[in-house]
């Protein structure tokens, strides 16, 4: 836009020639019928060109920019600070020939302003201190008079006789309608040669995150909490409240706080709670209502309904004998969301001492954005009414986006159905992925449904897997865990022990993440360690190891069943119900405390030795290509007999070792030398060793079998065989009762078969038959 510069003693001073004009951009036509001053840096230098007969005041740094393709001298140049005090002709003069503004003086002439820049537009703001910020905080500084040439229901007033009634931002998906206005502006000021130069420019405008309408910046009247008066003992007080994540106390939550201003309340709006404010249309004098009662006596009239349009007609005799009335503003919203633990109690009319009995609240939780907002007012309110914080601990979640890492959107439907979702995995799922996921750290989230998928499996299934393991040997009569002495019985114990310490310890301290990760954890031991190595105990022959086995694996799972109770609360109590019998619910149950008889340091440290072993043999073989099934005659671990031997469950530990990697000696050798891996398997397939791995493949591929044939533990077989492998029929007949015993199987012999089912053992072809007894 170009603004005249009127003769006045700066334009003298500096000797602006008579037809120069001051370029100053916006990227809201609208609001220049607003116009009352322009402002430009101080320290930025600006300078005089001219182009064609005209001349032109703008930043220097953007000359090219602006005068593109067109010839121009420069004639001379100038600081902001020099411009200050030119006057100029408005653009629209509807405000500025009114006699009666207030400061009408002091309007359209050039100010220095520190967020004024020269990276964009012409260096020079328009400044309409009516619809935006900076605009107003340098209207209050100068003195500039308030035009506010667009009325409350978004539309120009009558005044703006240009475009009077006309809607500034329409609401449209059609850009010619929702640009209409501005462009209006724009060809009134081609018209009236006050137009220069126009160019698009994307950027973000606020929009209603509810109807998607656009929003105006608009400057009114408001009451104030005077926060001010208060900030040194909200400060105090906000000292008392433990923060989970722990940086947000001295962070936004104690940024925000430390730099608090006086807080608007009031809002020109219809629904919400009403300002108990009555004001004499006499005296002015100004009434406030603490309760209905107060205003029932004052006004003699019943009050029962607390809406606007109500309590608008009920007045008050003034002591000057004048009428007061409501003033016609209501509360803001968050007002009322600070007033929350007062007003679910109506106190302090009715429960004083149940609401001082539990006041503050022991915790809360909601969303970072809150830290500015409800956490925030909460603070402010209660520093202000009891002088102590609202609440004693506070749980800030971040947002969960969608996994694009944009804000998830109806519109957009870039997110899975939750209905499904949840049909899908559960709501157990969903919440474990939720409360271990940085959500619950105050950080963003792209959700994922792989995420729900990988902790439906990880906890859920594997959990139940576990349990329909324990109700497929349980007997009728469960019996109460012993003092086992197998070692795997008190590692899982001191396990447990371990996780209650933890989930209790984080549970306290209010982190709800570090408190659910270790169940997932602990369910993957659970299963793939403690399970999976006592198979065999629970299937085998020995009455007495395997009732201990199923007591220790029972007693786990109704201790876990508590521990998982608030964090997976559907499936813990399915848990509990299945495996403890009871009829009430684990949500009534008491947490579990730590059992110091199944605390054992050494156990734990056997296994874990046990566990890092394996993990490295497992590796020598995935890197060599020799199946896990296929037995190897030692595995040597770089330690001496002397260092172990005093260790204890050491031995019952080199048998689980041995077992899980399947070798038939584990060696302590402390002659390997340091550039040798820690653990060392030997690798050396013998004929021997060779057929019992293939022994191995054949009770796999028989009990995988079995298992597509839908049979049960209880369901015996005979196996009948026919192949003419030569080693396959000597590994058969050579380990006939190891085969028979982990297939559940009576007689497994060869001969001819009418109807085989052929198979590859290894490789090796075979034609199967199996049977029910």
């Amino acid at each position: 836009m170009k603004f005249k510069v009127k003769a006045n003693e700066v334009s003298k001073k500096i000797e602006l020639p008579d037809n120069t004009s001051i370029l100053a951009w916006t990227t809201t036509p609208w609001t220049l019928p607003g116009n009352v001053a322009l402002a430009v840096g101080g320290k930025i230098n600006y300078i005089l060109v001219k182009s064609e007969d005209n001349y032109f005041v703008v930043a220097k740094a953007l000359t090219e920019k602006v005068f593109v393709n067109k010839e121009l001298s420069v004639e001379k140049e100038l600081t902001g600070e020099e411009l200050v005090g030119l006057t100029y002709e408005p653009l629209f003069d509807y405000y500025a020939k009114d006699e009666t503004l207030k400061n009408r003086e002091n309007g359209w002439q050039v100010y220095a302003a520190d967020f004024v820049t020269d990276d964009s537009g012409t260096g020079i703001a328009h400044e309409a201190p009516a619809f935006g910020a900076d605009d107003w905080e340098l209207g209050k500084k100068v003195g500039l008079p308030f035009v506010q040439h667009v009325g409350m229901d978004g539309r120009f007033k009558p005044e703006v006789l240009a475009f009077a009634g006309l809607e500034v931002k329409p609401k449209s998906d059609d850009d010619k309608v929702r640009l209409g206005t501005d462009i209006a502006v724009l060809r009134y000021l081609q018209e009236n040669n006050l137009f220069f130069a126009k160019e698009n420019l994307v950027h973000s405008y606020p929009h209603c995150w509810r109807c998607d309408t656009p929003l105006l910046n608009y400057a009114t009247s408001s009451w104030f909490v005077k926060v001010t008066g208060i900030k040194d003992e909200a400060l105090k007080q906000a000292e008392k409240i433990n923060w989970s994540p722990e940086h947000i106390k001295e962070g936004r939550f104690g940024q925000w706080l430390g730099g608090a201003r006086d807080w608007s309340i009031s809002r020109q709006r219809f629904w919400a709670s009403v300002m108990p404010i009555w004001k004499c249309e006499s005296c002015k004098e100004l009434r406030v209502f603490g309760s209905a009662g107060e205003l029932e006596e004052a006004s003699g009239q019943k009050i029962d309904d607390l809406h606007k349009h109500v309590v608008d007609l009920v007045t008050v005799t003034c002591e000057c004998s004048g009428t007061m009335k409501r003033v016609p503003d209501v509360l803001d919203t968050w007002f009322d969301s600070g007033s929350m633990p007062y007003a679910q109690m109506h106190y302090p009319f009715e429960n004083k001492e149940k609401f001082e009995a539990s006041f503050p609240a022991e915790f809360i939780a909601e969303g970072q954005d809150q830290t500015r907002a409800w956490f925030y007012y909460l603070h402010v309110l209660a520093t202000a009414l009891k002088g102590t914080p609202a609440f004693k601990n506070v749980i800030v979640n971040g947002i969960v986006l969608a996994e694009d890492g944009k804000k998830m959107s109806k519109k957009l439907q870039n997110y899975p159905d939750p209905n499904l979702l949840l049909e899908k995995y559960g709501a157990d799922a969903l919440r474990y992925y939720l409360i271990t996921s940085p959500v619950m750290h105050a950080e963003s989230l792209n959700f994922s449904e792989d995420g729900v998928r990988e902790a439906y499996g990880k906890v859920v299934n594997t959990l139940w897997n576990v349990v329909e393991f324990y109700k497929l040997f349980a007997t009728e009569n469960p019996v109460a865990p012993t003092e086992s002495k197998n070692v795997l019985d008190q590692w899982i114990l001191a396990k447990l022990q371990n996780l209650i310490v933890d989930v209790t310890r984080e549970m306290e301290a209010y982190n709800l993440s570090e408190a659910s990760r270790p169940i997932a954890e602990f369910i993957d031991e659970l299963s793939t360690w403690y399970v999976r190595r006592s198979r065999d105990r629970v299937k085998g022959d020995d009455g007495v190891d395997k009732a201990v086995a199923l007591a220790t694996l029972r007693e786990v799972l109704i201790v876990l069943s508590k521990v998982m109770a608030p964090f997976t609360p559907f499936v813990a109590e399915k848990v509990w119900h299945e495996i403890s019998g009871s009829t009430e619910s684990v949500h009534l149950e008491m947490w579990p405390e730590v059992n110091e008889k199944w605390v054992n340091q050494d156990a734990l440290t056997v296994i874990q030795f046990v566990r890092s072993f394996a993990s490295m043999a497992h590796m020598q073989r995935a890197q060599h290509g020799v199946n896990v099934r296929q037995v190897l005659q030692s595995l040597s671990i770089k330690h001496s007999d002397e260092t172990w031997s005093s260790l204890k469950y050491w031995n019952e530990g080199k048998k689980i070792l041995a077992d899980e990697i399947n070798v038939k000696e584990i060696i302590l050798d402390s002659r390997m030398s340091q550039d040798e891996p820690p653990v060392k398997l030997d690798l050396k397939i013998t004929e021997a060793l060779q057929k019992e791995g293939l022994a191995r493949e054949c009770i796999r591929t028989i009990n995988q079998l079995r298992k597509e044939k839908g049979l049960s533990i209880q369901d015996q077989i005979t196996i009948t065989y026919q192949t003419e492998d030569v080693l396959l029929n000597d590994v058969l007949a050579n380990f006939s009762q190891e085969i028979n015993q982990a297939v559940l199987s009576v007689a497994l012999t060869a001969g001819s078969i009418s109807e085989p089912v052929e198979v590859k053992i290894d490789g090796r072809p075979i034609y199967l038959s199996i049977q029910t007894v």
